[in-house]
Formats: structure tokens, C-alpha cells, sequence
């Protein structure tokens, strides 16, 4: 049994110039959509996570109530479970599978939307990490459909030094014999374990761990931490589809969007949606500087960021103090 849908893309043609054919959109809703269908919320995923991993910004009495809204989370092309190197037959199979944009990913979540519900206004778009890198492109790509946005530790362009940490775990991965550039029939767990350990030392601050934070968490030391969660974690994951939503996350650029030319500050003026773009003040991948060029050129957004030494991950809900302080400005948000 499964907790989600898939939508049928048909065969649908990526920037890139390859088409998936039979493509598939994984997606799952939560709450009922509303009679004039103007309660709806997208809520995209972010790297490696599927639908689950956003299910602990949803609840009763929270801004993202199902009881208040229409919630859906569509699944990013390459996560396993929408179409993927994992899941997709020869011969875009394994290490053909094609680049993968987030203009293409917002297109299909549009053709999902508008399709399946006849929806002509989203009332918020929200995601955390590459999550919001949809989130800004959503704000591009359909400027007069979404009234508000809340990307949260995240960007509308991948800066440099994010690329190069991304190489890191790159290069982690395709190191692993096993990994056979691409071909493996066997997961190439050495560099699955890698990949944690490099991880590891970026999505949590200096301050996180000066602070021993892991051992409330529950983790008995540092090294336990380190193979219990952050090996355990991408352990599960298949090292292609890791890759395809890497390249992903390195090329996102909302000005590569059509009829910007790649001119990033003209995209970022075309957004129309109201907007509270939230870095984490410790975010070693998304630093809060990069927001603050970003709102400079949006015309209705401000900066808030969140006050924590989780890094990037005082937005992945581990902390309910940082929870809290996302959900009071998605509720701030919704009620303008």
C-alpha cells in the first residue's frame, strides 16, 4: 500500500532537450480543496526527501492545517519516487537518466495542479532547501497564479560555494569502486557512507556540535552520531537518484527560467508574491547574505531569519524551537 499518487506526465520534455517519456509526478494531499479553490498551499521537496519528510509542518493549529487548507506535496522529479534514474525503464534508465531542472520540476507540479484540480490561484508556495529553490521558481515561472511565498534556507540562485560542496559529495560517491559510473547492480555503500560523512560537517553549524547538541538527540558520541544518523541516513538513498537531484540543486538559477535571458535580478523583480524569505542565521549552505541580495530586488518581500545553531537544519523540523518561529511567520503570512 502507498500513501501518495502518481500523476501521468506523458512524455514530457525536460530543458535539457530529452523528453521522459511516460513520466511520473508522485505526489500526496492533504486536507480538502475548498469550493472557490482558493485554499491551496504546494509544498515542495527537498534534496533526497519524498512527501513524509515534509509531513512535520502539517498538522492541527498549525499554519499548514489541513482542516484550513489544500495541501499538496508534489515529489521532485529524481527522489525515488516521481520519475527517477531508480525507477525509470532503458534507456533513460540508471546513469542516462537526463539533467534535471527546477523549471522543469515546477512545470510538471503546474501540469499536476492545473490538470487534476483545475486550480487558478495558489494561495502559498513554501519548501525548505531545494524546496524553496522550486518555491522562488514557482514566484517566476507563474507570477500571477502564487499570492505568497515562503522559501525557508534556500535560494533562488545555487551560489559558488554551494557548487563546490556539492562536488565534495560528488566526488565521495563516485569514488566508490563500486559505483561503476553509474552501472552498479550492488549499492556502492562506501561512498553512500562518504557522502554522510561529508554531510555531516556542513549541514550543521560549528556551533551545533561545540555545544554537543547531537547528545540530546539521543546519540551516545560524536561517532555515533556520525554513522548512526548521518551514514544510516544516506545509506537509504540510491546514489543515482542522488546525483540527478544534485545536479539539480547545483544549477539552480531562476533567471535560466525562459524569457529572462539568465539575467537573475530581472527574474527575482518579475516575482508578484507576497514573500517572508527565511535563511537559518548559521546556514552554512545558504547563508542569510545570499537572501538579503535576493530581497533587494523582489518587490514585496522581507527578510526574517531564524536565530539557531542548527545550521541548515533549524529548517528540517529537528527543532521545535525553530519549528515554531517557521510556523508563526507562515501564519503571519497566510493572514495578509
Amino acid at each position: 500500500m502507498t500513501d501518495y499518487k502518481i500523476f501521468e506526465l506523458g512524455d514530457f520534455t525536460l530543458q535539457s532537450g530529452a523528453t521522459l517519456r511516460n513520466a511520473k509526478l508522485a505526489y500526496k494531499t492533504y486536507g480538502t480543496l475548498n469550493a472557490d479553490k482558493s485554499n491551496v498551499i504546494v509544498y515542495p521537496t527537498w534534496y533526497s526527501g519524498q512527501h513524509y519528510d515534509n509531513e512535520w509542518l502539517i498538522g492541527d493549529g498549525m499554519a499548514l492545517d489541513p482542516q484550513n487548507y489544500f495541501i499538496i506535496i508534489p515529489n521532485m522529479l529524481g527522489n525515488g519516487l516521481s520519475s527517477s534514474p531508480s525507477n525509470t525503464p532503458q534507456p533513460y534508465n540508471k546513469a542516462r537518466f537526463p539533467n534535471v531542472t527546477f523549471y522543469d520540476n515546477v512545470r510538471a507540479q503546474h501540469s499536476l495542479v492545473t490538470e487534476i484540480f483545475d486550480i487558478e490561484k495558489i494561495a502559498l508556495v513554501v519548501g525548505w532547501s531545494m524546496g524553496a529553490g522550486q518555491t522562488y521558481q514557482w514566484a517566476v515561472s507563474y507570477p500571477d497564479m502564487v499570492e505568497r511565498i515562503l522559501p525557508f534556507c534556500g535560494s533562488a540562485k545555487t551560489s559558488l560555494h554551494n557548487i563546490v560542496f556539492l562536488e565534495g559529495v560528488k566526488a565521495a560517491l563516485q569514488a566508490d569502486v563500486a559505483w561503476k559510473g553509474g552501472w552498479y547492480d550492488e549499492p556502492p555503500t562506501t561512498g553512500l557512507r562518504a557522502v554522510g560523512r561529508v554531510y555531516a560537517g556542513w549541514g550543521l553549524s560549528q556551533a551545533y556540535y561545540r555545544e554537543k547538541v547531537y547528545l540530546q538527540q539521543g546519540y551516545s558520541s560524536l561517532e555515533d552520531f556520525l554513522v548512526e544518523f548521518w551514514e544510516g541516513f544516506f545509506l537509504k538513498k540510491d546514489a543515482n537518484n542522488l546525483l540527478t537531484m544534485l545536479w539539480t540543486w547545483q544549477n539552480g538559477n531562476i533567471g535560466n527560467t525562459p524569457g529572462f535571458d539568465g539575467n537573475f535580478e530581472k527574474a527575482l523583480g518579475a516575482i508578484k508574491a507576497k514573500a517572508i524569505v527565511m535563511p537559518a542565521e548559521m546556514d552554512l549552505y545558504f547563508p542569510p547574505e545570499d537572501n538579503e541580495y535576493e530581497v533587494k530586488f523582489m518587490p514585496n518581500a522581507e527578510l526574517r531569519v531564524i536565530k539557531s545553531v542548527w545550521g541548515h537544519f533549524a529548517g528540517g523540523g529537528a527543532n521545535p524551537v525553530d519549528t515554531q518561529f517557521i510556523d508563526d511567520h507562515l501564519k503571519t503570512l497566510l493572514a495578509s
